[in-house]
């Protein structure tokens, strides 16, 4: 499935998964209100609200009633380690793939847009 043809709610859920990954919630840190993520977003609340249903069905975040919704522990290393995965079985051989197709040097594409500091 296209990145284009991913569901809304998927979309926000990558969104939210890589605000976990990179540490913009850590553990223990609350997320945004549904009403309040929705209105960044320009979404339905009811689009989020199934996102957030998807965490918290897979036990990477706990609710607190009355007050929201915070990311379990160890969310970030369960994510990082389920979207790397992904990355390798869905996407990868695509873009293996392509390289070849196109003749492109894998190491110099590595290098070529690589900080200073890692060349």
């Amino acid at each position: 499935m296209s990145m284009a043809s991913r569901p809304v709610y998927l979309k926000l859920r990558d969104q939210i998964a890589a605000a976990i990954i990179e540490g913009r919630y850590p553990d223990g840190a609350m997320l945004p209100s549904v009403r309040a993520f929705a209105a960044e977003q320009g979404a339905n609340p009811l689009t989020v609200a199934k996102a957030y249903q998807q965490f918290q069905d897979e036990g990477l975040v706990h609710v607190q009633r009355g007050i929201g919704m915070f990311v379990a522990p160890g969310a970030a290393r369960i994510l990082l380690e389920s979207e790397r995965q992904a990355f390798l079985s869905d996407e990868w051989p695509h873009i293996a793939s392509r390289i070849r197709r196109l003749g492109l040097d894998a190491d110099a594409l590595l290098h070529e847009n690589a900080p200073e500091s890692v060349k």
